[in-house]
């Protein structure tokens, strides 16, 4: 892993210790400045980025659109610059931010996600066996994923110990952010865990690997949902995700509020899960045409 300046290094510890920032967001920061430096050292050599111009960067970015980034790209390179820009100013370093503001016109439009129908959900879930023990837990996988709307990692990093038998509930410790939260297990799903917990009950990672009995990692569960997509005949781009962005848009479809959603699917805001609207096109406007407005007469 790359070294940078000092002050850098500085910075990203802070996103890390003090903004509490997920380790995955602290690398995606680390590159974008790395590609940065790496820029800079060729238009403007021993300058750190902090003293450049804003001209500078805008060079920079017209280069990079040149070179085919997409305008998302291009922004997220902005954003983390700009964090960097304003850590540099805070500590003294700089004299201003000078993308204090700036941002890009073409913005792009809220991304969509992925989604499964109804029917394809339960089609999915339908072509998943359960004769072996390693079918069984393959299955469980694609269950977890789409029933308690788990993001990759998370479902990597569960643990028995976090499945409450009491409350019918897991406890995801380590969520986006270090965020703890907890979501109800739906019974089909809770039934079919009892199970599985029957068999593997012991202490420790809850899906392990049939080799060596290691905790799955991301690249297993990537595996896992694109034999069952496969199997399913449903098409290649769905993943692991899909099953998520799926638990939030049909738990928005039967009419959940949208801050139990957030909360479940451990976002910061309601503002964060406010994407599923756009999957949903009509829900604000028939949620509009249940207000009763009546009318008032006038005083003759």
């Amino acid at each position: 892993m790359s070294t940078f300046d000092p002050l850098i290094e500085g910075y990203l510890s802070y996103l890390s210790e003090v903004g509490r920032k997920a380790p995955r967001t602290v690398i995606d920061v680390r590159c974008t400045l790395k590609r940065a430096v790496e820029a800079f050292d060729e238009r403007r050599p021993a300058v750190p980025l902090w003293k450049l111009a804003l001209e500078d960067f805008l060079g920079w970015i017209e280069s990079e659109r040149s070179a085919g980034r997409s305008t998302a790209c291009l922004a997220k390179y902005l954003s983390h610059v700009r964090g960097l820009l304003e850590y540099a100013w805070r500590c003294g370093r700089a004299e201003r931010n000078v993308l204090d503001g700036f941002h890009l016109k073409d913005a792009p439009a809220r991304h969509v996600p992925n989604f499964l129908s109804l029917e394809e959900a339960e089609r999915l879930v339908r072509s998943c066996p359960r004769a072996s023990a390693a079918e069984r837990r393959d299955r469980l996988m694609v269950l977890l994923l789409y029933g308690c709307g788990l993001r990759t990692m998370e479902l990597c990093q569960l643990d028995v110990a976090n499945i409450s038998r009491e409350r019918q509930e897991l406890t995801v410790r380590h969520g986006k952010g270090d965020r703890p939260r907890v979501i109800p297990i739906p019974d089909g799903l809770y039934t079919e865990l009892l199970a599985y917990l029957l068999e593997h009950g012991r202490r420790g990672a809850l899906l392990r690997t049939a080799h060596l009995s290691r905790r799955i990692t991301e690249k297993d569960v990537c595996a896992v949902v694109a034999a069952a997509v496969a199997r399913a005949g449903l098409p290649s781009s769905v993943t692991a995700r899909t099953l998520r962005h799926s638990f939030a848009t049909h738990l928005m479809d039967r009419g959940v509020d949208l801050a139990v959603i957030a909360s479940l699917m451990g976002h910061r805001s309601p503002q964060e899960t406010g994407v599923y609207l756009h999957v949903l096109p009509r829900r604000p406007e028939a949620a509009v045409r249940t207000l009763t407005i009546a009318e008032r007469g006038t005083k003759p």
